[in-house]
């Protein structure tokens, strides 16, 4: 191959990368766990996540198991169920495109309080909490966000189980 070619071929692979990676950034952006990010903290969370694909009826975790990673699921569909006993599951939601599951395993390695499934193949990313403590050491700054974003999630579900348990209380009361 000679100089010229060479240089034309190295040049698209580097086009090819940088636009996979303005494609990974705009997928980021397209998630609200993330929507509170700049464009530069973006790039520095898309270069610690992890691709995934899983197949038809393939389990991404099992209840019970320790949290490892928040998962973003760019095209497919998830199942996330509970056992209800031995063999049957319980659905409790279904996820597609641009959802997100599993964030809680971002704060500590708790039993999983549900399992996940893939519905149909699922192209997904993983965003491992020991990634994310290794970036609260290089740029507290985006991790601290992360975490900023996590506990108003956290504060806003025990917001509303606050509220479901308040009308529950009243519909026994009458």
């Amino acid at each position: 191959m000679n100089l010229k070619a060479s240089k034309i071929l190295w040049e698209n692979i580097f086009k090819f990368h940088k636009s996979e990676q303005k494609t990974k950034i705009a997928f980021l952006k397209s998630i609200p766990f993330f929507s509170r990010l700049t464009r530069k903290q973006l790039e520095e969370v898309s270069h610690i996540l992890h691709e995934r694909i899983y197949e038809k009826d393939e389990f991404i975790f099992e209840m019970n198991q320790p949290g490892a990673a928040l998962f973003l699921i760019q095209e497919g569909e998830v199942s996330i169920e509970a056992k209800t006993n031995e063999t049957d599951f319980t659905q409790i939601a279904i996820l597609k495109d641009q959802s997100f599951f599993g964030e809680l395993a971002l704060l500590d390695e708790s039993p999983r309080s549900a399992s996940a499934r893939s519905v149909i193949r699922t192209h997904a990313w993983a965003l491992f909490r020991s990634d994310l403590l290794k970036l609260s050491e290089s740029r507290p700054d985006i991790a601290c966000e992360i975490y900023k974003i996590l506990a108003n999630m956290i504060g806003e579900r025990l917001k509303t189980t606050n509220k479901l348990l308040k009308s529950e209380d009243s519909k026994k009361v009458a």
